[in-house]
């Protein structure tokens, strides 16, 4: 029992959903998500090298490289947002950073990473919804520097469903526009890091626009500047330490780092200036790139790069109110950047998500929502004409959920199918795709056949088997079975079977007949499974039943050799996937002889189930998108399994080469993975055999022949450009040899006149510097005069300037004194004024008292008059009276209670804010949990409708065939009712033929009984000869046993040798010493140590070791054998009843044969004679036919030979 390892080979996949999802790790090395995985795909010798993420994250939201590009950050969902920053060298894992503090529905949303220096150890997260914070790290001591909330007025927001904040947040384009308008201030798309000063973070999102600076422990708003107003989808950081923000009404805003707003571009794109909404943009050494919606980019480059001018981008004038911000900036440039090349995807309709440049600035990648990477050469941007083209990146991927694919065994292909209405075949050797092929529907299922030559289609209205060119797939044969969502071909490629609702169809390969129908499912079939030797199938379905079918003959009607071996059900469980071992007894999930055996427990849903061609090795999908490697054969302990990380979402199919060298998985994500099969220690798998992959196309003969006479075209064309261009270059020659001697001509008189000129001025030369040094020298003397009088002159005013210094030091000590005597004085002054004021409040106050008493007094007397009033006054003026009372009772107690009831309240106030807020995010999250629900409903729903729309038109279909049957059984009976008026004559007939049987049935009987004899004389040589073979294999082992022993002692006899030969070595080394003998005692003491007491003891310790080896494995060969006899006597006891029986059956076949035979030739002959009898008799009027005779006529005719065929059927 063991577990076979895997390792990642290859994968064909873009998860699209990853912000900056495509970056340069160096010229030749890119980094991109797939799976759950981050790829480092080397563009020259095309390989590829895996990061995994965390085993439980729930898939990653974005990636970022930094530190010169030594790491890469990766952001995970989970239980809690996750940042794992990795080694980009080693490729693992350096550091992991969780925020414990915030909910746990909460993502990290964007992640940057400082890229500016050396040693950059920043980092920035953005959470999502419903927090929106922006956390500053230093994430090689796992810490935070500061955090901020990055979204405004969290009013706006308090009405928002977390649902809708959530689906925006990863779509800008996916809202409506009341809902965006009303999203405003609430949603955060990018964040960055300024990659010349890693203190300085923008961020910007829908009506967002914030830089932020890290200045005495937290963040910053840097410049003054709002703009609610506008969607911003993208920005980026230039070299100059701009921004470039772009949004989604197609504006470019470029701002300094303080906020400044320098420029406002209109992008437009083609002659008809159709505006674009941007989604992303990526910087260089000369501007900008921006992808668009369209499938549309765009170069921009600075004013004073461009030579030529190129495409001039419309600069508007920024006002006050167009841009938010004061009225001054009028003086804004117009063209900071200018439009130098527009770019367009093969496919119109696809929206550039995120884009990254090379290092060296010649190649630009682009990835789209459809999951695709294109690539375009920058170098030739200068370069006018006509718009660029994208080309695609390596090859395509899908763009959907994979819904089928298969593995050939004579090719090394794979086809796969996808709900993006494509088929794609793929090559992993070469990890290459071959052909792809799209199609007006969606295909539900696929198989390829053993030869590589042909595959079949499952679509929503017919099965298609298609021929596999080389370089189309074209259908040729259709079968009416709609919504097929699993076929698979035999392994010898003689059939194929199509599941066809609850009931799997089997057809012949060549001549499409349909050989049987396997009915017994109550509910749809999910998995079909052939065995080695294509005598079984297994099915499974989603009714929880399994069953084990056996297709013993189908040469013959449909129907005839088909038998339900084996079946299990388990209603409680929904089967997705089957299989079995080679030999057919074993069906996992384990089920033999129809009676569960075991079953393991998962931590996880199992979505797929596969065993290795040779049946030991076992590997399962999980619902999560791993997978596992299981210990085979199954223990009974379930955690005896290896995961590996591979996809983001469920596995949809998965296979394995033929010669067990590669596992294959295809999942929801729309990947495809590569698993290279290796043993624990890495190795590869032993092979029985090597696989020579067979490469052989097929070509139709209308392709092969216009081939043919374009490639003939083309040489006749080849060879009139030869000629014509060999003409042209004679021509040139003889051009360019006269020009190049006008050029020499002209070139060697201007050389002349040049030495002419150049002495000239070379005398000239001398002169100029004799007079410069001559004035110079006059110069210099009028300088050092000039600067002796200059330092005179400044001495003198240096001089006063103390002096008057002097004067300026005495002034201020006075003028010290007279501030400090000005002090004290108004010290002395403040004292008394104070205690004035004091005496003039104290008295006030008195007075207030006094005016307060005067007031309750005047307050008691008019209460006493109210109560008078209100006896006589209407019951409308009490709330009056009521609010005259409280007021003047509130200013009695206004100045004893305001603090302590402001304290009270306040405390109030927050306990109910902590209230309100805990129920808010808890119905936020519920919220967020039914608008999951609510999509997962509306998916079954869509896929329940199809499913209805399909069984309408079957049952259309169904009642027409029903029609055209009942019309046929009436035929039939018309028929049959004029066959019963000829079954009285040939009834006759058979009586007189089974008279003459008798005698021939007791020669037969006769005949059986020899055969019999026969049969027990054949039992007794068969088992003569069984133990005649028991006793040959016995001597074999005795023969083995007694050839290991023989060799055992030759080894013996050289290891003596080998030491007789040690020994003398070692002896005539030790007679050299004869002549000392304390020298030549040790040396033998040695010698005798070294050969005496340890062969001795290693050879009685090895023979007994033997000894006993040897009588082991002596005693479990002859119990082997014994137990092998006793099977072999059990089966020839249980098999000989019933080949008895069978020959028995055989016999009686063979008899009636034979007997029907001659039944036939005799009726032919009798009814060949009764024709001619009735030809030759007169005719008859129909007044003289007697009753009971038969009318014959056409009918008549014909009537016995039809009887007679359906007698032979």
């Amino acid at each position: 029992m063991s577990i076979a390892a895997v390792t990642h080979k290859h994968v064909f996949g873009l998860k699209g959903d990853v912000a900056n999802n495509i970056t340069y790790l160096d010229e030749q090395t890119i980094i991109y998500p797939a799976g759950s995985n981050a790829i480092l795909y080397n563009t020259e010798n095309k390989t590829q090298k895996f990061i995994p993420t965390l085993e439980r994250s729930e898939g990653m939201t974005v990636m970022a490289i930094g530190g010169v590009k030594r790491f890469l950050a990766i952001a995970e969902r989970g239980e809690k947002p996750t940042c794992v920053i990795y080694d980009l060298h080693s490729l693992r894992r350096r550091k992991m950073l969780t925020l414990p503090d915030i909910e746990s529905k909460a993502r990290l949303g964007e992640l940057q990473m400082s890229a500016s220096h050396r040693h950059s150890k920043f980092l920035v997260t953005q959470t999502g919804a419903p927090d929106w914070t922006l956390h500053y790290w230093s994430w090689e001591k796992s810490k935070t520097f500061a955090s901020v909330r990055t979204v405004n007025t969290p009013e706006k927001i308090a009405g928002q469903p977390a649902a809708a904040m959530l689906v925006t947040a990863t779509s800008s384009q996916g809202a409506s526009k009341e809902n965006k308008e009303h999203l405003l201030g609430s949603i955060v798309y990018q964040v960055s890091i300024n990659p010349t000063d890693s203190t300085q973070i923008c961020c910007i999102g829908n009506g967002i626009f914030k830089l932020f600076r890290y200045q005495e422990g937290i963040l910053k708003a840097v410049g003054t500047q709002k703009y609610d107003y506008k969607n911003f989808t993208a920005h980026t950081w230039t070299s100059d330490d701009r921004v470039i923000v772009g949004t989604e009404d197609s504006k470019i805003f470029v701002f300094e780092s303080n906020g400044e707003l320098k420029s406002e571009i209109l992008h437009t794109h083609g002659t008809s200036q159709i505006p674009r909404s941007i989604h992303c943009i990526a910087s260089f050494s000369k501007g900008f790139v921006v992808g668009c919606s369209g499938g549309m980019a765009a170069l921009y480059e600075r004013s004073e790069e461009l030579a030529t001018g190129g495409i001039a981008a419309a600069a508007a004038q920024i006002s006050s109110g167009a841009a938010g911000g004061p009225g001054g900036q009028q003086g804004i440039a117009r063209d900071l950047y200018r439009k130098s090349r527009e770019y367009t995807l093969q496919d119109d309709a696809a929206k550039i998500t995120n884009m990254a440049v090379s290092p060296s600035e010649d190649t630009l990648l682009c990835t789209t929502e459809t999951c695709q990477i294109f690539s375009m050469s920058l170098a030739n941007a200068e370069v006018k004409g006509e718009e660029a083209k994208f080309d695609p990146f390596a090859q395509p991927f899908h763009h959907g959920m994979i819904t089928g694919m298969d593995t050939c065994i004579r090719k090394p292909l794979i086809v796969t199918c996808s709900s993006d209405k494509s088929i794609r075949v793929w090559n992993y050797l070469e990890t290459s795709s071959e052909l792809v092929k799209y199609f007006a529907e969606e295909a539900f299922s696929v198989a390829i056949h053993p030869s590589g030559l042909y595959i079949l289609v499952g679509f929503s209205d017919k099965l298609r088997l298609m021929n596999l060119l080389i370089d189309d797939i074209r259908p040729f044969r259709e079968f009416t079975i709609r919504g097929c969502r699993e076929c698979r071909f035999s392994n010898g490629g003689q059939y194929f079977a199509a599941v066809h609702g609850n009931t799997i169809q089997i057809y012949s390969t060549w001549n499409f007949d349909n050989l049987g129908n396997l009915k017994g499912h109550n509910g749809k079939v999910r998995s079909i499974f052939w065995t080695a030797d294509d005598s079984k199938i297994i099915s499974a379905g989603v009714d929880g039943a399994i069953y084990d079918w056996s297709l013993r003959d189908l040469s013959g009607h449909a129907g005839f050799g088909i038998k339900r071996e084996g079946e299990s059900i388990l209603k409680s469980c929904s089967y997705s996937c089957a299989c079995a071992t080679p030999d057919g007894k074993t069906i996992f999930a384990e089920i033999i002889d129809s009676q569960i055996v075991r079953e393991l427990e998962a931590d996880c849903v199992l979505t797929q189930v596969l065993l290795s061609h040779s049946g030991r090795m076992m590997f399962v999908g999980t619902a999560s998108g791993a997978i596992r490697s299981m210990k085979f054969p199954l223990g009974s302990e379930p955690g005896e399994f290896q995961e590996h990380q591979g996809h983001s979402m469920a596995i949809s199919k998965m296979r394995v080469s033929y010669d067990d060298q590669y596992l294959f998985s295809a999942s929801e994500d729309g990947c495809l993975f590569i698993f290279r099969i290796t043993d624990r220690d890495g190795r590869g798998m032993k092979r029985e055999r090597d696989i020579v992959y067979a490469d052989e196309i097929l070509v139709t003969k209308s392709d092969l022949e216009e081939k043919n006479s374009m490639m003939a075209e083309l040489k006749t064309r080849v060879e009139e450009l030869k000629m014509e261009n060999e003409y042209q270059l004679r021509l040139k020659d003889m051009n360019f040899n006269e020009k190049i001697k006008e050029v020499t001509e002209k070139f060697m008189q201007e050389i002349e006149a040049l030495k002419i000129t150049s002495t000239v001025l070379r005398t000239d030369k001398e002169k100029e510097e004799t007079r410069h040094e001559e004035e110079m020298a006059e110069e210099k003397d009028r300088h050092s005069k000039e600067l002796m009088e200059l330092e005179m002159a400044h001495n003198a005013k240096l001089m006063a300037e103390y002096e008057k210094y002097q004067e300026l030091q005495v002034k201020t000590a006075e003028l010290q004194e007279q501030w400090e005597k000005q002090m004290l004085e108004m010290q002395s002054a403040k004292d008394q004024a104070l205690e004035d004021l004091t005496r003039h409040f104290e008295v006030r106050l008195k007075e207030k008292q006094a005016e307060i008493d005067r007031l309750q007094e005047e307050m008691k007397r008019q209460l006493l008059e109210f109560e008078e009033t209100t006896k006589e006054t209407e019951q409308d003026a009490d709330s009056e009276v009521l609010e005259l009372k409280h007021r003047y009772e509130r200013k009695l107690k206004e100045e004893r209670e305001i603090v302590l009831r402001l304290k009270g309240e306040n405390g109030i106030m927050r306990k109910k804010f902590n209230t309100l807020q805990g129920e808010i995010d808890a119905h936020k999250g519920e919220i967020a949990k039914m608008y999951n629900e609510e999509k997962k409903l509306h998916s079954v729903i869509k896929s329940l409708e199809k499913d209805i729309a399909g069984l309408k038109k079957e049952i259309q279909e169904r009642d027409e065939t029903i029609q055209d049957k009942e019309k046929r059984i009436y035929d039939l009976k018309k028929k049959n009712q004029e066959l019963e008026k000829f079954k009285f004559v040939l009834d006759y007939k058979i009586k007189e033929l089974k008279k003459q049987i008798e005698p021939r049935e007791q020669d037969i009987q006769g005949m059986t009984q020899q055969i019999k004899e026969m049969d027990v004389e054949l039992e007794h040589y068969h088992r003569a000869n069984s133990d005649l073979d028991l006793t040959i294999a016995d001597l074999k082992l005795k023969l083995k046993a007694a050839e290991k022993e023989v060799a055992r002692e030759r080894a013996k006899v050289n290891s003596g040798v080998a030491l007789i030969r040690r020994f003398k070595v070692d002896l005539s080394e030790t007679m050299q010493y004869i002549q000392e003998p304390k020298l030549l005692k040790t040396h033998l003491k040695k010698l005798y140590q070294k050969y005496c007491k340890e062969s001795a003891r290693d050879e009685d310790s090895m023979e007994v070791d033997i000894q006993q080896e040897y009588s082991r494995q002596r005693e479990y060969l002859e119990r082997t054998v014994a137990s092998l006899r006793r099977k072999v006597s059990k089966d020839q006891m249980l098999h000989r009843s019933d080949n008895v029986r069978i020959m028995q059956e055989n016999v009686t076949l063979i008899k009636e044969i034979n007997q029907l035979r001659r039944d036939i030739t005799g009726v032919k002959q009798k009814e060949h004679t009764a024709e001619m009898a009735l030809k030759n008799l007169p005719p008859r009027s129909p007044s003289t036919v007697v009753p009971g005779e038969v009318t014959p006529g056409p009918m008549a005719a014909t009537a016995p030979s039809e009887a007679v065929t359906a007698t032979t059927r």
